[in-house]
């Protein structure tokens, strides 16, 4: 069941729960990233121009929640939506060590991305913003394989 619609859905979903876990419940960083890992699904779908304005879309609804770094997410997110829709042409199928590496490494350059795009005084030491995204990357990539699962968005050797 992989659709397009269905795809959709569950990249809406994603969005929303994410939104609901990190401002509704207040769970903030216990909670994982679903607004990378939604992003990082919906880009895998899409061509480059689609993936890199879901990317804008989602950076843009982070950003309304962020005071100091408004754009920052903007930025992180069109970009990391274009590479994700570039690993569609780079890489064929769908098996679980590509798609656990595609949402670690993905969400690792989103921490990156967004930590060189903050200016320099809310910015975390580097080394310290390092271990937090691999902490973060291997949450993720569980979390999305979960998600996948679940919906039937994965099965090795779909695509």
């Amino acid at each position: 069941m992989r659709s397009p619609s269905w795809v959709l859905i569950v990249v809406l979903g994603l969005v929303a729960v994410h939104f609901l876990l990190h401002v509704g419940f207040g769970f903030g960083e216990v909670a994982p990233d679903l607004l990378t890992i939604a992003l990082l699904i919906g880009a895998r779908e899409v061509d480059l121009g689609k993936g890199a304005g879901l990317g804008l879309i989602f950076g843009l609804l982070e950003d309304s929640l962020s005071v100091l770094s408004f754009g920052a997410n903007t930025v992180t997110m069109t970009v990391l939506g274009f590479l994700g829709a570039l690993t569609r042409d780079l890489f064929v199928g769908d098996s679980l060590i590509f798609l656990v590496s595609y949402l670690f490494v993905g969400k690792m350059l989103r921490d990156v991305f967004h930590w060189v795009m903050v200016g320099a005084t809310l910015r975390d030491p580097f080394q310290e913003m390092l271990l937090q995204s691999a902490v973060a990357g291997i949450y993720a990539a569980v979390a999305g394989i979960v998600v996948m699962a679940l919906t039937g968005l994965w099965r090795e050797g779909s695509q």
